[in-house]
């Protein structure tokens, strides 16, 4: 296929998305029902990220625009192995977006937690698209391939570097993202860091697990704005999550702040649990920013002068996981 063609099929998978049918109705209620973190909003929301933010014509044109080998190189297509994340809805569907377009083919060991949704796009592609059949597979066990992407936890990041080592490779480890406030921010920047942190129950390398406050800060109009979502604590697995660190905080007697779905504790580590959002207080901004813009467990910084708050889970179509360009990465893979 040409890049115009593979350009045509994914605006065409983008509106398949949008139009949402009965039967993909039907897909997203069983990936919903197959996996309990995912409801059925946030499958809707990661769905129309993709399909406004990713596969629009004139956004895969200026895209691809940057990249004009893309045109004018002929090379001999490689098979890429993707070792997929299941964190939330369609986290690894922009690496299979960037092999599509690069013209390379494609192996995916997707996960468990999220294989039904990525799957049957691809099946819908190869409907739309037989020859596709060759170029997109779906395996247990990635074997015999000429590059990997992979996506994991650092624990099985240090397995992904041992055994792709010998090929070129990415390895995805975890990440998270953190905001700055300053006290100024609107009613409006509030209710949107609420999506920021609560969005796919935290779990996202996007998502806010750590905000960074001035000194004396009033917490109180953001506990508030988090009460939006304080139906997440009907939801049973969120919930035991909760309630066990609300216990080791009462046994411990340490200080917290809560509302019915989060508890907000001060802790130096930007990673928190599941149902908890650390905070710290700082007194030097400019400072902080260069700590934050250098720290690799960093994936986005939120604030004034940073991404706008309610964004961090809507990425472009030309922000990396970890910073690293995968298209250029395939791009470069001999052939």
């Amino acid at each position: 296929m040409t890049l115009s063609q593979r350009i045509r099929l994914l605006t065409n998978l983008g509106a398949y998305m949008q139009e949402d049918s009965g039967e993909w109705q039907a897909v997203k209620e069983r990936a919903s029902r197959n996996n309990g973190w995912f409801l059925p909003e946030f499958i809707d929301r990661s769905v129309q990220n993709i399909a406004r933010a990713f596969l629009q014509e004139p956004v895969l044109k200026k895209w691809t625009g940057s990249y004009p080998q893309l045109e004018t190189e002929q090379r001999t297509p490689q098979l890429v192995g993707l070792v997929m994340a299941g964190n939330i809805p369609l986290v690894g569907f922009h690496d299979l977006l960037c092999v599509f377009i690069s013209g390379h083919k494609c192996l995916i060991k997707a996960s468990s937690k999220d294989e039904i949704l990525i799957q049957h796009l691809v099946a819908k592609m190869i409907a739309w698209e037989p020859e596709l059949a060759s170029w997109i597979r779906f395996e247990t066990l990635l074997k015999g391939c000429d590059a990997y992407i992979a996506t994991g936890s650092d624990n099985t990041a240090g397995y992904f570097d041992y055994y792709f080592a010998r090929y070129p490779h990415l390895i995805r480890r975890n990440r998270t993202s953190v905001a700055l406030l300053t006290g100024r921010e609107t009613q409006e920047e509030l209710d949107a860091l609420a999506d920021d942190v609560f969005l796919y129950f935290g779990m996202g390398c996007r998502n806010v697990t750590k905000i960074f406050v001035p000194e004396q800060y009033d917490f109180e109009p953001l506990l508030q704005v988090f009460k939006k979502y304080d139906y997440l604590s009907e939801v049973h697995k969120y919930k035991n999550n909760y309630d066990y660190n609300l216990a080791l905080y009462l046994l411990n007697k340490r200080f917290y702040m809560s509302t019915p779905a989060l508890l907000l504790v001060e802790d130096a580590g930007v990673f928190s649990p599941v149902s908890q959002l650390n905070y710290a207080f700082y007194s030097n901004k400019a400072n902080l920013v260069g700590e934050l813009v250098n720290n690799p467990s960093v994936q986005c910084i939120v604030g004034h002068d940073c991404i706008p708050f309610g964004q961090a889970q809507s990425p472009a179509i030309d922000q990396y996981a970890d910073g690293e360009d995968t298209l250029a990465f395939l791009l470069s893979l001999n052939g």
